[in-house]
């Protein structure tokens, strides 16, 4: 019997764009580079130096997302997230990627969208009402 390792519940969008990060936002911010995202996590690298978070961490990120239109046409969608680091791997001696889970997720699935516009849409709609 094969044993899946898989623990995602949602597929990820694979891009690579800058992702800027600090402990604090009016820090002096570090710049990575995006890997992959969800609603809930992202995966970027950075160099490894002084500015590289370390696990359990909190950070706030600021990055964009591209967010396609029903035409095949896209748009991107910039976002500010604070969260934690779940994990730091070192890809070489100057390089690591890191997993950061979010306190707050986005509004739309990255990896899973089909009309993204509209998705972010309804979503700020429907927390108009709730609140």
């Amino acid at each position: 019997m094969q044993e899946n390792s898989e623990r995602r519940t949602e597929q990820r969008l694979h891009y690579c764009w800058p992702i800027w990060f600090a402990e604090e936002f009016n820090d002096v911010l570090a710049q990575g580079q995006m890997v992959d995202i969800s609603s809930e996590a992202a995966g970027f690298t950075c160099y490894a130096d002084g500015s590289c978070p370390r696990p359990g961490q909190h950070i706030t990120t600021r990055f964009s997302v591209p967010c396609y239109g029903p035409d095949e046409s896209f748009d991107m969608a910039n976002f500010t997230r604070s969260g934690h680091i779940c994990r730091v791997d070192s890809v070489s001696p100057f390089l690591r990627r890191v997993a950061i889970q979010f306190a707050e997720p986005l509004p739309f699935m990255p990896g899973e969208q089909e009309n993204c516009k509209a998705e972010i849409g309804s979503r700020q709609k429907l927390n108009a009402l709730t609140i």
